[in-house]
């Protein structure tokens, strides 16, 4: 199993073709891509189950052939409220390291759109501001069809370790305030 690391578009074992190779999804009105590479699948949206005390962003977890999958938001988690559930609504299957652990995780996305090649000469670097994401969790920007597409870095868009800290700031948040006398 591949892990998301970022590799230079022209590395010599010829990757390179695999590099360029983005899968472009809808989140609300922009289109984002993530390099193929990580992509394991993609699934129709379907019932969820959710986990109590989570942030509003876990949407809840799939069992996806034995493995449980959590499913985040990436509407919320790019601070704009929960996603409207609709016929095209899709899961996007991710594989990501964080901290030497692979984990799947599952992106809630409005639609998926299609794998695009993307040349290196397309990409050009996130502006430091006007972006409707944190910058941290921007790659690029491509121009792909006279429009520009924002490539995602998933280790910090899904981080395990971020979304298991507002996981339990909100547990703290919603414990009972100890006894004091």
């Amino acid at each position: 199993m591949g892990a998301l690391v970022d590799l230079p578009l022209d590395t010599p074992d010829g990757c390179a073709q695999q590099q360029r190779q983005y899968l472009t999804f809808r989140v609300q009105q922009d289109m984002y891509a993530v390099a193929s590479r990580y992509v394991r699948e993609i699934l129709e949206y379907d019932q969820v189950t959710q986990v109590p005390m989570m942030p509003s962003l876990v949407r809840g977890v799939i069992n996806l052939r034995g493995a449980i999958v959590p499913i985040i938001d990436l509407a919320d988690r790019f601070g704009h409220g929960l996603s409207p559930l609709g016929a095209r609504t899709c899961i996007v299957i991710v594989e990501i390291l964080d901290e030497d652990e692979t984990h799947l995780m599952g992106a809630l996305v409005d639609a998926v759109s299609a794998v695009v090649e993307i040349e290196a000469d397309a990409l050009r670097q996130a502006p430091a501001f006007g972006s409707r994401v944190r910058s941290e969790f921007i790659e690029d920007m491509a121009r792909l069809d006279e429009r520009f597409i924002t490539l995602l870095r998933m280790e910090q868009v899904l981080s395990v370790e971020q979304i298991a800290a507002m996981a339990g700031l909100r547990n703290e948040s919603l414990s009972p305030a100890a006894d004091v006398r």
